[in-house]
């Protein structure tokens, strides 16, 4: 029996909809004893794991995105892996390799650190592009192929990707093919003025901030309870109309004059999943056009290619999908 028999037939310690629901709200509980404000970021990555997909981060150093992923995984009481993407690191860095076993008589399959629960690929866009190839099918296909023989990942399996988005010097940008395979492109900005007196507060106290078990962070989830709620984001409804809007949306932004690569149709079916996700975890058994709107520049925005001279002037996605928002008819 694999990892994902054993999630799906374990004993769920929440059986119904709010139980689970009021789970994954103590998750993010928990998480805010350590990562003061990023709420929105917080519930991005809980509603990317409910409909497994993955998420780029994008913010400076210092916003603590590692801290992030490491507090949530303590919190889901999930394993965890972090590896820092360099110019020379190799695809057998990030999969693992095949090695002669310690009698010398046989060679043996020794996992890498993708094989986790939570992977942070932290600047992921400072590896080569073979690299990013292996982290691809990973993500994708949720396995890893190595000397001829292919091996699964467990569930649940979820990569948050880092980058920087001041630096450019000894960088390979992601290509639209990776890209499209994320779910959500999260933004990591600055904390406020008061949550930042709150960060400053804690240090002085000597809290050990990169310790998520040393800050107090609890397991009040698990792998039983996230099957769970997959079950029934998946229950989610969806009218017609809405997925209608979903495909105005979408086919809008290919349309659009300052856009060059418009969003694919896995970028449709994604923005699908994620407002299912993001009416689910509202309490809600069915997805409306408010819910499509307020999850469209996460899940979209990493999808556009607008044009070289646009971007040159300072035009970005963001602004492009407020255009195409409000100029696409929502449905009654």
């Amino acid at each position: 029996m694999n990892r994902q028999d054993d999630i799906e037939t374990s004993t769920v310690r929440a059986d119904d909809a709010e139980a689970t629901r009021a789970a994954l709200g103590h998750v993010r509980e928990e998480v805010a004893k350590v990562i003061v404000g990023q709420d929105g970021v917080v519930t991005g990555l809980v509603a990317a794991l409910l409909v497994r997909g993955h998420v780029l981060l994008e913010g400076v150093p210092g916003v603590a995105k590692t801290l992030l992923v490491t507090t949530l995984a303590s919190a889901l009481d999930l394993r965890n892996a972090r590896v820092q993407f360099t110019p020379d690191l190799m695809p057998a860095d990030v999969t693992g390799q095949t090695i002669l076993d310690e009698a010398g008589t046989g060679f043996r399959f020794r996992e890498g650190p993708v094989f986790t629960n939570l992977l942070l690929a932290d600047e992921v866009n400072r590896t080569p592009p073979r690299t990013q190839a292996a982290l691809l099918e990973a993500m994708q296909e949720r396995q890893v192929s190595v000397g001829g023989a292919t091996h699964r990942l467990p569930e649940p399996f979820l990569v948050v990707a880092t980058q920087n988005p001041v630096e450019h010097e000894g960088t390979y940008p992601l290509p639209e093919a990776q890209l499209d395979r994320f779910l959500f492109k999260l933004l990591v900005p600055y904390p406020s003025r008061d949550q930042e007196r709150v960060i400053l507060e804690r240090h002085d106290r000597a809290l050990d901030a990169t310790d998520p078990n040393a800050a107090g962070v609890r397991p009040v989830a698990d792998a039983s309870v996230l099957a769970t709620a997959r079950r029934l984001v998946h229950e989610v409804q969806v009218s017609d109309e809405v997925r209608g809007y979903v495909v105005d949306l979408v086919r809008a932004t290919r349309e659009a004059p300052s856009v060059e690569l418009g969003v694919s149709p896995r970028g449709a079916t994604m923005l699908l999943h994620a407002a299912k996700a993001w009416a689910w975890l509202a309490g809600r058994a069915y997805v409306t056009p408010d819910e499509v709107k307020a999850i469209a520049k996460p899940t979209l925005r990493h999808r556009l290619h607008l044009r070289a001279e646009l971007e040159l002037d300072g035009a970005d996605a963001d602004g492009v999908l407020d255009g195409v928002l409000a100029s696409v008819p929502v449905p009654r």
